[in-house]
């Protein structure tokens, strides 16, 4: 294990862009809305792509899972359908004034995992954009490479 977190400082300096040492993202969005509003978004959004029915043709929008949900918080799992690996996923609902933050993170079970092609970044941003909230009034998005791995070279159609 020391050798792959070794060769993954290695790799992320030689590259010159710092990123996580293990596949993950942490993402915040901010939306002009309550916060209750983009909650239910995103767990109506989780339970509509549950099956693995919407990746029939290709991609990952499918194999979602809610754990558990609250008014601050919801925890669930994804799974990708080709190698089934897991990774965990966090919403943390912050409101603002008249706007609601929200903070994203997305992790891989999978403990040697260090890149991901970016499929945590995709794990969130799938559930923004299919819910529509990536439409709303108000909406940014912060991330970057050094906070989400591969970030840069996302492809959230494949992934």
């Amino acid at each position: 294990m020391k050798l792959l977190l070794f060769t993954a400082v290695v790799f992320s300096l030689y590259v010159g862009t710092p990123a996580p040492l293990h596949a993950s993202c942490k993402v915040t969005w901010t939306f002009h809305t309550d916060c209750a509003s983009v909650n239910k978004k995103i767990v109506d959004q989780m339970t509509a792509w549950k099956s693995a029915d919407n990746c029939a043709n290709g991609g990952e929008k499918c194999l979602y899972t809610i754990v558990s949900h609250d008014a601050t918080t919801i925890k669930g799992k994804h799974t990708t359908p080709v190698k089934h690996y897991i990774d965990d996923l966090t919403f943390t609902f912050i409101p603002e004034d008249s706007n609601c933050r929200v903070q994203g993170y997305s992790t891989s079970e999978t403990w040697y995992a260090v890149l991901d092609h970016s499929t945590n970044y995709c794990n969130l941003n799938n559930l923004i954009t299919g819910s529509g909230l990536h439409q709303s009034s108000g909406y940014t998005e912060t991330t970057n490479d050094s906070a989400c791995t591969q970030y840069s070279s996302a492809n959230c159609e494949k992934y």
